[in-house]
C-alpha cells in the first residue's frame, strides 16, 4: 500500500503558492484495509476515506468508464491493481496530473511540470472530454491563474477539444447547480473577465449565459465608453470589482446590469435607452435557470434597474430620492442598497481610457440614505395610528424633508 498526495496541491506547491487542501491516492490497498487502519468512508460514487487524526481525504486509485451523458454518467472502478499512472490518466488538466510520494519525490507521467513552466493548460487525455464540467474548471483556472507569473492560458488542442464538445450538446447535460457553484467561484477570483473569454472562445458562454454572451459586439456612445463593445465593458466592470474585493452579490449584479443593452432597438444603437427596464427579465429568466441564490438575484435585479438611476440622482428630486430607497426597500435592508452602489460604482470605473473619471453619487446617496434612516418613523406615525394609508403618507414626506437640504448642499457644491 502506497500513498500519494496529488492534484492542486502538488501543482499550487510547484508554482510556490500556498496549499489550502491536500488530497491523497492510495495505491494497493482495498476498502476493507482502510478501515483497518481508521478511516472513515464517506464516498458515494467511489470509496474516499478520511483520515483519521487529520480529516483530509483519502481516495483509492480508480478507473472510469463513461456510460451516459453528462458529467454523472460514469461507472468508477477500484481494486488493489489500478495503478498511480492510471489514476492519474483520468485527470483533467497534465498540471494536476503530477503525483508526490512520501518521500517526496514527483511522479509526473504525463508532463505536467513543462506545462507548469510553459503556463499551458492542456488536457491529459480523451478522457478529458467525456466530462463537460472540466470546461467550467478550466475556465475558473484561467480567472485564478491569469497574472504573471502565474498567466496561463489554453493549450490550442484542449481548446479546440472543448469546442467539440459544445458542439456535441455535452454542456447542455450539466445541471444548473453544478454551473452556479464554478461560476460563482470564478467570480471570485482575481479575475473573472478570463472564465468569461474563455466560455465564449468555446462556445460555452452561448450555451450556458446566452443573455450574457449577447453583449459582445453592441455598440456603447464612444464618449461614455471608449471600449465602445458592451460585452468588453462589462469584463472591465467585473475585473474592477474584483480588484475592490467585493462580495459575490455585488460581482455578480456588475455582470449582469447591461443585459437589457442586448435588446433595445438595434437601429438606435449605440444609445440604449431603456436597457435598465428591459434588462430585469432577462436577469430574472438567466438566475431561474441557473437557480442564483436570493441573495445575488435580489442585487443583480436591482442593480439592473436602478443604476441609470444612481448615476443621475444628483439631478434628482427628494421625492424621486425617497421613492428610490424605497423601491429596493432601503429602510429594511440599507446595506443591500450600499451593496447596489459599489456595483454601480463598478459600472462607471470598468472603462477604458477615463483616468479622470469620478463618481460622487456613491457618498451623496450614501448621505441620502443616512437622512431618510434617520427619521424616527415610529413617532412620526404616533398621532395616526390605526389609519395605515395615512402613516404612509406622513413617513414619507417626513423622509423627503430630511431629504431635501442635501440636495441645497449638493447644489451650492455644484
Amino acid at each position: 500500500m502506497k500513498t500519494y498526495v496529488v492534484g492542486g496541491a502538488v501543482r499550487d506547491a510547484l508554482l510556490g503558492l500556498p496549499v489550502q487542501d491536500r488530497d491523497y491516492v492510495v495505491v494497493g490497498a482495498t476498502p476493507e484495509q482502510m478501515v483497518a487502519k481508521g478511516f472513515k468512508p464517506v464516498g458515494k460514487d467511489f470509496p474516499v476515506f478520511l483520515h483519521p487524526h487529520t480529516n483530509e481525504e483519502y481516495a483509492l486509485a480508480r478507473t472510469e468508464r463513461k456510460t451516459a451523458a453528462g458529467y454523472k454518467g460514469f461507472v468508477f472502478h477500484t481494486d488493489p491493481t489500478v495503478s498511480l499512472e492510471q489514476d492519474l490518466v483520468r485527470r483533467d488538466l497534465t498540471i494536476n496530473a503530477i503525483a508526490r510520494d512520501e518521500q517526496g519525490v514527483l511522479i509526473d507521467p504525463y508532463h505536467g511540470r513543462a506545462d507548469l513552466e510553459k503556463g499551458l493548460f492542456r488536457h491529459v487525455s480523451s478522457a478529458f472530454e467525456e466530462d463537460p464540467v472540466r470546461i467550467l474548471r478550466i475556465a475558473r483556472f484561467a480567472a485564478r491563474f491569469s497574472v504573471a507569473p502565474h498567466a496561463f492560458t489554453v493549450a490550442p488542442e484542449t481548446m479546440e477539444l472543448m469546442k467539440s464538445m459544445v458542439a456535441a450538446g455535452e454542456v447542455d447535460a450539466l445541471v444548473p447547480e453544478r454551473v452556479w457553484q464554478e461560476i460563482s467561484r470564478g467570480l471570485m477570483e482575481q479575475k473573472p473577465s478570463r472564465m468569461f473569454e474563455v466560455l465564449r472562445e468555446c462556445g460555452a458562454l452561448a450555451r450556458l449565459m446566452p443573455e450574457l454572451n449577447a453583449l459582445w459586439g453592441v455598440p456603447q456612445p464612444a464618449k461614455f465608453h471608449p471600449e465602445i463593445d458592451t460585452g468588453a465593458h462589462i469584463m472591465l466592470v467585473v475585473d474592477y470589482a474584483a480588484q475592490q474585493n467585493y462580495s459575490l452579490s455585488i460581482r455578480f449584479a456588475a455582470l449582469l446590469h447591461d443585459l437589457g443593452k442586448a435588446v433595445t432597438d438595434s437601429n438606435l444603437w449605440p444609445r440604449h435607452h431603456g436597457h435598465e427596464a428591459l434588462g430585469v427579465d432577462l436577469v430574472k429568466k438567466l438566475c431561474e435557470r441557473l437557480r442564483v441564490p436570493v441573495d445575488c438575484r435580489e442585487l443583480a435585479v436591482m442593480t439592473t434597474r436602478d443604476h441609470g438611476n444612481v448615476g443621475r440622482s444628483r439631478e434628482m428630486r427628494a421625492a424621486t430620492l425617497q421613492d428610490m430607497l424605497e423601491r429596493n426597500d432601503a429602510f429594511r435592508k440599507p446595506q443591500r442598497f450600499l451593496d447596489m452602489l459599489k456595483a454601480a460604482e463598478c459600472d462607471c470605473f470598468g472603462r477604458s481610457g477615463l483616468d479622470d473619471i469620478q463618481f460622487p453619487q456613491v457618498g451623496f446617496l450614501t448621505s441620502v440614505l443616512n437622512a431618510a434612516l434617520a427619521v424616527n418613523a415610529g413617532a412620526v406615525a404616533q398621532p395616526y395610528l390605526g389609519q395605515p394609508q395615512k402613516i404612509a403618507e406622513v413617513v414619507r414626506v417626513a423622509r423627503i424633508n430630511a431629504i431635501r437640504p442635501l440636495l441645497n448642499i449638493q447644489h451650492d457644491g455644484d
